[in-house]
C-alpha cells in the first residue's frame, strides 16, 4: 500500500530544503528576476553544500538532479528512494524560487536523462557534472518524434547537425544531452540521446532567450554544426528497435515529468501560503471544519485551491513512488505533470486576483510566481500533450490512432 505522508527518513532533507528556500533563495529571488541572464553566484557555494550533504546518504539529489528508476519489482516491499526524495526537496526549493533551482550547478534536467538510460560506465564518467537537456527544435516542439537533428556515425565518432531551442541552463551547464535521430526514415525508433561537452566547438550558442518567467535561469538556443562526439557518448543502445519504437527515449520523461510536477507543486504552495497570510491580515480566517458555502467568498476560494494543490501533490508523489518501486509510471507521470502544471497556473493567477493591488505589484512575489508558473505547464510536454498521452493509455490507443 502506498503511504504518501513524508517518510520519516526524509524529514531532515525536507527541513534543510525549506531552510535553504527561505533563507537563501527567497531573499535573492527578485534581484535575479530583474537582472536576467546574470549568473547567481550565491548558488555556487550552495551547490557545494548540497553535494557534501548528499555524500554517504541514500536520499538522492536535493534539486533537479538525476534520479534512477529502481530495477526491483513491487513484491519486495515498499521503498521510498531517490525519486521520492528528489521530488520532496524540489517542492520545498521551488517554494523559494523555481528559476534559482534551475540555476543550481549540477542540478539540470539533463542529469535525469543520463540517470534514466546511461550504463554504469557512463554514470561514472558523467557523475558530478551539470547536464542540460536539448530536445525542442524550431519545427519540433511538443512532438518530440519530429526531431530533425541528425547523428551520423563516422568511425569512432558521431557527427551531429541541427538546431536546438529553449535549452534550460544551456549556457551554464557542463554538458548538453542532445536528442537526435540516427535515421529520419525510421521515425521515432531512431531517436537517441547524446551527451555533448558544452565546450565542443561544434555546439554553437546562438542566443539567450528573454522570457516571461524563470528569468534567473538561462534558456539557450544552439546550432550544431558538424559537432563531433565520441560514440561512447550515445546514451543507451545504438541499435534501432522498430518494435520498441519511442519507448527508450520516452523513459526519460517518465523520470523528469514528476520532477517538473514537483516544481509546480512548490510554486502553488508558495502562492497559497502568501495569500493565506494576506487574508489573515485582512481579518479573513479559513475554517476547514466549516462548509465553504458558510465562509467568506475569499476563504471558500482558498479552500478550493487547496484541494487542487493536494491532488497535484499526491499525484506527483504517487508517480515518484512507482518509479522507486520499479513500476511502470508513464501514465501517472503524465497525470501528475498535467494536473500540477494546470493547477499552478490557475492558483497563481487566482491568488494575484485575491491579493488585489498587492498581488499585481512588485512589493510581493505573487506576480512573479504567476509569471513563473506558466512554463511549468509547458516544458517537458505541454498540458495538451499530457492529456493526449493520458487518453491514449486509458483508451488503449496508439499515437497513430489518436492524434
Amino acid at each position: 500500500m502506498i503511504n504518501l505522508e513524508v517518510p520519516r527518513k526524509f524529514g531532515p532533507l525536507v527541513g534543510q530544503a525549506r531552510q535553504v528556500a527561505g533563507e537563501v533563495l527567497r531573499p535573492i529571488s527578485r534581484r535575479y528576476d530583474r537582472d536576467e541572464h546574470a549568473r547567481p553566484k550565491e548558488l555556487d557555494m550552495l551547490a557545494a553544500l548540497i553535494e557534501g550533504a548528499e555524500d554517504g546518504a541514500d536520499i538522492g539529489g536535493a534539486g533537479a538532479a538525476g534520479v534512477r528508476r529502481s530495477t526491483g519489482g513491487g513484491d519486495a516491499g515498499s521503498r521510498n528512494g531517490s525519486n521520492m526524495s528528489t521530488a520532496l526537496s524540489i517542492m520545498e526549493l521551488c517554494w523559494g524560487d523555481v528559476g534559482l533551482l534551475l540555476s543550481l550547478p549540477g542540478q539540470g534536467l539533463g542529469n535525469s536523462a543520463i540517470a534514466s538510460v546511461a550504463d554504469d560506465e557512463q554514470l561514472a564518467r558523467f557523475e558530478g557534472r551539470w547536464a542540460a537537456m536539448a530536445i525542442t527544435e524550431p519545427e519540433a516542439g511538443s512532438d518530440s518524434a519530429s526531431i530533425r537533428t541528425t547523428a551520423v556515425l563516422d568511425g569512432d565518432e558521431y557527427v551531429l547537425n541541427g538546431e536546438k531551442i529553449y535549452v534550460t541552463a544551456g549556457e551554464r551547464a557542463d554538458l548538453v544531452v542532445v536528442w537526435a535521430t540516427l535515421d529520419r526514415s525510421l521515425g521515432r525508433a531512431a531517436i537517441k540521446s547524446f551527451v555533448v561537452e558544452r565546450s565542443n566547438p561544434g555546439l554553437i550558442l546562438e542566443r539567450l532567450e528573454h522570457k516571461l518567467g524563470i528569468r534567473a535561469s538561462d534558456t539557450a538556443a544552439f546550432r550544431l554544426e558538424d559537432c563531433r562526439i565520441p560514440k561512447e557518448n550515445l546514451l543507451g543502445s545504438p541499435d534501432i528497435d522498430t518494435g520498441r519504437g519511442f519507448a527508450g527515449a520516452m523513459q526519460t520523461f517518465d523520470n523528469t515529468r514528476p520532477l517538473v510536477a514537483a516544481m509546480a507543486v512548490g510554486v502553488t504552495r508558495a502562492s497559497l501560503d502568501e495569500t493565506t497570510r494576506l487574508l489573515r491580515e485582512a481579518g479573513i480566517e479559513v475554517d476547514h471544519d466549516r462548509p465553504a458555502a458558510l465562509q467568506p467568498a475569499a476563504a471558500a476560494e482558498l479552500i478550493a485551491m487547496e484541494a487542487d494543490y493536494e491532488a497535484s501533490r499526491l499525484l506527483t508523489l504517487a508517480a515518484c513512488w512507482m518509479a522507486d518501486n520499479g513500476k511502470p509510471n508513464s501514465l501517472e507521470a503524465s497525470m501528475a505533470k498535467a494536473k500540477a502544471g494546470r493547477t499552478c497556473v490557475d492558483v497563481a493567477l487566482r491568488c494575484v486576483r485575491l491579493a488585489g493591488t498587492l498581488g499585481y505589484g512588485e512589493e510581493l512575489l505573487l506576480e512573479k510566481w504567476a509569471r513563473d508558473a506558466k512554463i511549468l505547464d509547458i516544458f517537458e510536454g505541454t498540458q495538451q500533450i499530457q492529456l493526449l498521452i493520458i487518453a491514449r493509455q486509458v483508451l488503449g490507443k496508439t499515437s497513430a490512432e489518436l492524434r
